[in-house]
C-alpha cells in the first residue's frame, strides 16, 4: 500500500511539473517572439529544405495544409508560394501576432498541439522544430491529433530532436543533474534548457508514428539535432 501511495505521489508530482514546464515554454516563446526572426529566421539547413520540398511534392496542387505550430511563420512562404491554402496554429499568442503581421492572408488560430480537434480537413500537415517541446506522455496524443486532422492518405512531415542526433553524454549528464535536483524526469528530458526539451530515440519516434496510424514514407537524420520523418495516413 505504501508503495502504491509513493508511485501515485511521483506521478502527481510529474503531472504538475509537466504542466509548469508547458506554461513556462509558452511564456518563453511569448517573450522571445519580438526578436525571434532576427535570431532564428528561416532555416537554411539543407535537410530541412530538401525534405520540405519532397513533402510538398507529394501533395496535390492547391492543397489545404496545416502548419502546427507555425511560430512566427518561418515556413509559411514555402507553402504559400506554391498556392497552397494554410491554417496555421500556435500555442503562443506572441508568435501568432508576429506571423499574422507578415502573412495577413493566412488563417491563424491560437491552439496547442494537444488541443487540436480538426478532422479530415487537410491534404498535408507539418510540425517543424516543435515536437521536442512535447513530453513523452503526450507524443501519442499529438500524433493522433495530426492523423485525425488529415484527409484519407494525407501526408505528414515532422521533425524531432532525437538521441541519435545529439551527444548522448550530454543527455546523460542532463538526466543526472535533473535527478540530483529532485525533478521527476525521464531519460531524454532537458529541464534546464531555456525551454523544456525531450529527445526520444529514432526508433521510438517511428513506433509512435505507426501506433498513431501512419506509414513511414521516409526518415532521415539531418543537421541541428533533427530527425526528419515524412509519413502517410493509413
Amino acid at each position: 500500500m505504501g508503495s502504491d501511495n509513493h508511485h501515485r505521489k511521483v506521478n502527481m508530482d510529474r503531472i504538475a511539473w509537466l504542466r509548469r514546464m508547458r506554461r513556462d515554454c509558452e511564456a518563453q516563446y511569448d517573450r522571445s517572439a519580438p526578436r525571434y526572426d532576427e535570431e532564428g529566421g528561416v532555416y537554411s539547413n539543407i535537410t530541412h529544405q530538401q525534405v520540405l520540398k519532397r513533402f510538398l511534392g507529394l501533395l496535390p496542387q492547391q492543397s489545404a495544409i496545416l502548419d502546427a505550430p507555425c511560430g512566427t511563420g518561418r515556413y509559411l512562404s514555402f507553402l504559400l508560394e506554391q498556392d497552397h491554402s494554410v491554417v496555421a496554429i500556435d500555442q503562443s499568442r506572441g508568435m501568432l501576432a508576429r506571423a499574422a503581421a507578415k502573412f495577413p492572408g493566412v488563417h491563424f488560430e491560437n491552439i496547442g498541439l494537444q488541443e487540436m480537434t480538426y478532422r479530415g480537413m487537410f491534404d498535408g500537415a507539418m510540425c517543424m522544430d516543435a515536437m521536442e517541446n512535447v513530453c513523452p506522455e503526450e507524443w501519442p496524443m499529438v500524433l493522433s491529433n495530426f492523423h485525425r486532422a488529415l484527409k484519407g492518405r494525407g501526408y505528414f512531415y515532422f521533425t524531432a530532436e532525437t538521441i541519435e542526433n545529439s551527444d548522448e553524454d550530454e543527455i546523460k549528464q542532463a538526466f543526472d543533474r535533473a535527478q540530483q535536483a529532485g525533478l521527476p524526469v525521464v531519460y531524454g528530458e532537458w529541464p534546464d534548457e531555456e525551454v523544456y526539451h525531450y529527445q526520444p530515440s529514432n526508433q521510438q519516434v517511428r513506433e509512435w508514428a505507426r501506433q498513431a496510424g501512419f506509414e513511414i514514407v521516409s526518415a532521415e537524420n539531418g543537421e541541428m539535432y533533427y530527425y526528419h520523418v515524412v509519413a502517410r495516413k493509413v
